[in-house]
């Protein structure tokens, strides 16, 4: 199984393992200017030079060797999950993606048809039932992570803890877990943690948000799309990921973690 979703800085600084939508692009870039004093030019996620990503197959036994015998800092960063499906619905399922086109191809037109979801379009200016609509995401989401039908659980709404443990299981071992909500203090915890050939001013980097700007805005605070039935199914799809990583489930609109994360605990019950 090895590492998949890793990264890794190719003077091997640090060690980052990919969880999408929680500020996966930001922290790419910052491991590629630490390394080579420049942004990438274009998408990190398409970036197949400058950097050791599990994909490659030349990356794999660097990866592979610096993780089971833990000589660099591994970190990575996490995200509420109220606001990381909503996320997804708003980037994934209702934008046109970098290539023009809608994502995974026919995955949208299958929603529409099986589910009832509207997704509006550039055209209509994005107009639909924003709230009505996720909230039957919500059900494909849960069907597609319960019972892998109508398709497998894409890895932008598959719990957070489940890409998180694949680190662990394969003999990996975390020195930081932060959250995306603090994102500059985490990420200052990580550079003040390790030593990089170019040094990074966090406040001088800009936020590489890749989803942005082709969709429609979400048009309504976060708490209003989950009614009690939307929070029971967020619950049982992402139970592990608020009790892990400390969100609010209470709270649709506390975005902020109540708790510090314990690595102790989230190395003991991701690795079994």
């Amino acid at each position: 199984m090895g590492f998949p979703g890793t990264w890794m800085t190719e003077s091997e600084s640090v060690v980052y393992r990919v969880v999408p939508k929680c500020a996966c692009s930001t922290i790419g870039q910052i491991m590629f200017f630490s390394d080579h004093g420049k942004f990438f030019d274009g998408d990190i996620h398409d970036a197949d030079s400058g950097m050791h990503k599990w994909a490659f197959e030349d990356s794999q036994p660097k990866i592979t060797e610096n993780v089971q015998g833990h000589k660099s800092y591994a970190f990575t960063c996490v995200r509420n999950p109220y606001t990381r499906i909503l996320s997804s619905f708003f980037d994934k399922i209702c934008g046109i993606q970098r290539n023009g086109r809608r994502y995974r191809g026919n995955l949208v037109p299958l929603l529409i048809q099986k589910y009832g979801i509207e997704v509006g379009s550039p055209e209509d200016g994005f107009e639909f039932d924003q709230i009505k609509s996720f909230r039957r995401f919500l059900l494909f989401a849960r069907d597609t992570i319960r019972w892998r039908r109508p398709m497998d659980p894409d890895i932008h709404w598959s719990a957070m803890s489940g890409h998180v443990s694949t680190f662990i299981l394969n003999g990996g071992t975390y020195d930081n877990i932060f959250w995306t909500e603090k994102f500059n203090e985490g990420m200052q915890s990580v550079l003040d943690a390790i030593e990089t050939p170019v040094g990074v001013k966090l406040d001088k980097v800009p936020r590489f948000n890749e989803s942005e700007g082709h969709g429609p805005k979400r048009a309504h605070p976060v708490e209003d799309y989950f009614d009690d039935l939307s929070m029971h199914l967020v619950y049982e799809i992402y139970k592990k990921d608020f009790q892990l990583f400390k969100y609010d489930f209470e709270d649709p609109s506390n975005k902020m973690p109540v708790a510090e994360i314990d690595l102790d605990e989230v190395h003991a019950k991701l690795g079994e």
